[in-house]
């Protein structure tokens, strides 16, 4: 069964597609086919919405599901137009937060988004330029300015992981790739050991790190089932043994491995 599903916003959408997402999940069955129109910013860019989703629509079965989120009510009452199924992710909570906090709202779009906070800003910015700086072990002697240092062997979702915890939660995250020489030594490497409470491993199924690897490297050892059982063993017995925290990736968002992360650490 297909479904066809929209996300509008009067900013980037992400609000949006994040918290509409979330809740398509549990439709595994569907198969929805995701449109997304940001910044809808006014009744004509409203208008043009409306258009778009009628043209796309014309050849379906049923009405599309569309997720909004519009500060704008005028805005908003144009695109409730477009679907008997328009969720509005902004009014269904602004209203009762009005009620409750007794004030009105500004209605400002792309509060969280924007740059309305200057010091979050540059915030997000220096922890993503230190996590590019710091990614697969680059730039060792700086690991005493991170926030967390990611430990696991290569492909297992560190440089990823690092990247949405820089941006999400403005964190300085490094990752150093764990080596057979790391493995040779049976202990942590030198250039961890000053920051081993900051440490945080992750590992993965040698199964998906195979097929990982094959993507990216498909001939040679690297790749091979054997050698991806023996780095994923060696790891996680290192982790065991210095007592470093750490986490399977196999069937974990990344959204939801910072999260763990973030929990773990005590870093919010």
């Amino acid at each position: 069964m297909k479904r066809r599903v929209f996300f509008i916003s009067d900013r980037t959408g992400i609000t949006a597609e994040t918290l509409g997402a979330s809740l398509l999940t549990q439709f595994p069955d569907i198969d929805f086919q995701r449109h997304h129109i940001p910044f809808v910013t006014n009744e004509l860019a409203a208008r043009a919405a409306l258009a778009t989703i009628a043209r796309k629509t014309e050849q379906d079965d049923e009405p599309p599901l569309v997720f909004s989120t519009l500060t704008d009510p005028a805005v908003q009452r144009i695109v409730a137009a477009s679907s008997p199924f328009v969720f509005d992710l902004f009014g269904t909570f602004i209203e009762p937060l009005e009620a409750a906090l007794g004030c009105a709202s500004s209605h400002t779009a792309g509060r969280m988004h924007g740059m309305g906070d200057s010091s979050a800003y540059e915030r997000r910015v220096s922890a993503l330029n230190y996590t590019l700086g710091h990614d697969d072990g680059l730039a060792p002697r700086d690991l005493d300015e991170a926030d967390l240092v990611l430990v696991g062997v290569s492909r297992c979702g560190k440089t990823p992981t690092c990247l949405y915890l820089a941006m999400h939660y403005s964190l300085r995250a490094a990752n150093y790739p764990l080596t057979d020489d790391d493995f040779e030594s049976n202990s942590l490497p030198r250039s961890l050991r000053p920051c081993r409470d900051k440490l945080y491993g992750l590992t993965i199924v040698p199964e998906q790190l195979s097929r990982i690897r094959r993507e990216r490297r498909p001939h040679g050892d690297y790749s091979t089932l054997a050698r991806c059982r023996a780095e994923v063993q060696q790891a996680e017995a290192l982790f065991r043994s210095e007592n470093i925290p750490f986490l399977d990736t196999t069937t974990v968002s990344i959204e939801e491995i910072a999260a763990t992360i973030v929990r773990d650490m005590g870093l919010h």
